[in-house]
């Protein structure tokens, strides 16, 4: 409001773009589309403003680290925590590897939460992670495949 951003924009897609901007800024962070979800804002829009605000007012905001949705996922699934260490250390993995490059951390996340779940014999569908990540199966399937590769060859 200070730095007068509001002309031509709606009010709520700024107070959108600025919780989804703390949120990352605050370690926190919720994928576009959860935010959407419990907003009466578009997913483009959020986008669109998201990026308008951070530049104007300069913002650092660092890509989300995909391990800050694994207590998430791994919660809301009822896996233990031996099944989230695993997962963060598969996702460890692909930084080292640098396979994590250009993906999109949610995806990422809820892969390696599904591949440390079938690891640790925990049973967990694709289905299921999809669900609680929001995120499409075949995204879990392409990404789990890569994580696993980049383990050393673990069966896919």
């Amino acid at each position: 409001l200070e730095e007068d951003l509001l002309p031509g924009r709606s009010i709520e897609g700024v107070a959108t773009s600025a919780l989804y901007a703390a949120a990352r800024q605050a370690g926190t962070p919720r994928s576009l589309d959860e935010i959407s979800a419990v907003s009466r804002v578009e997913k483009d829009e959020i986008a669109r403003t998201y990026r308008y605000v951070i530049r104007e007012l300069g913002l650092e905001v660092q890509p989300a680290d995909p391990e800050s949705y694994v207590p998430r996922f791994a919660s809301d699934l009822d896996l233990s925590d031996e099944t989230e260490r695993r997962a963060r250390r598969l996702l460890k993995t692909a930084k080292e590897t640098g396979i994590h490059s250009g993906k999109s951390p949610v995806g990422l996340a809820a892969a390696a939460v599904y591949a440390a779940a079938l690891l640790t014999n925990e049973k967990v569908t694709q289905n299921e992670v999809s669900e609680v990540a929001s995120i499409s199966e075949v995204t879990i399937r392409n990404r789990y495949h890569e994580l696993l590769e980049a383990e050393g060859g673990a069966p896919a």
